[in-house]
């Protein structure tokens, strides 16, 4: 095995996903939930995450290529869905009744994309895919991808600790500061992708 390339790609993909900085806004989001409801969307945003990753880490160029879209298109896209999660956090419109599938849509989007399997996971992802050489190796990937996924289901299993603590009261105010934090990440999103089309644009002759 590897050691040397799980370990990069571990850590690489572990610090781009950040399963600390994710837990005010999956508290935000799944706060009011109940224990089972909030734990069920931590295993699909988890689920769905490990999905998108390996599926860009196995079809992700020949996709996008067939598509005529660029990595940056797909970064601003993010970020745009991104916006409109944050306005609804700040504003307090995010309660949905579990039986018309508010569980399931919070778990899927925007957690599990494009927060969990954001531009800059499913990036790294394809470059270290374009790296490997051997079947061992691409592997390796995939275990790292597990463990980085194991590791994010972790820390939002026990996140309920944190709402026990909290109370109604702290989740309100996590609430607000989690819309904030996406609102930052995601004008981050937009910007680094307009840079990046300017970039690709001035290179032309």
């Amino acid at each position: 095995m590897n050691v040397k390339l799980f370990g990069e790609f571990f850590v690489t993909l572990l610090v781009i996903v950040d399963p600390p900085g994710m837990v005010p806004v999956f508290l935000g989001l799944t706060g009011s939930m109940p224990a089972k409801a909030r734990n069920r969307a931590a295993t699909q945003a988890v689920l769905l995450a490990l999905g998108v990753i390996v599926g860009f880490a196995v079809a992700g160029q020949t996709l996008l290529d067939y598509l005529h879209v660029q990595l940056p298109a797909l970064q601003a896209a993010g970020g745009l869905l991104l916006v409109l999660v944050a306005l609804q956090l700040l504003t307090g419109k995010t309660d949905e009744p579990a039986e018309q599938g508010g569980t399931s849509n919070v778990a899927l989007v925007p957690i599990g994309t494009p927060l969990l399997a954001g531009p800059g996971a499913i990036v790294a992802t394809m470059l270290y895919v374009q790296r490997a050489e051997s079947a061992d190796e691409y592997l390796v990937l995939a275990a790292a991808i597990l463990a980085v996924m194991a590791c994010v289901w972790l820390v939002l299993r026990f996140s309920g600790v944190i709402v026990r603590l909290l109370r109604p009261a702290g989740i309100e105010v996590l609430t607000r500061i989690a819309g904030l934090l996406l609102a930052a990440i995601a004008v981050q999103l937009i910007a680094d992708a307009i840079n990046a089309f300017v970039k690709s644009y001035a290179a032309l002759p």
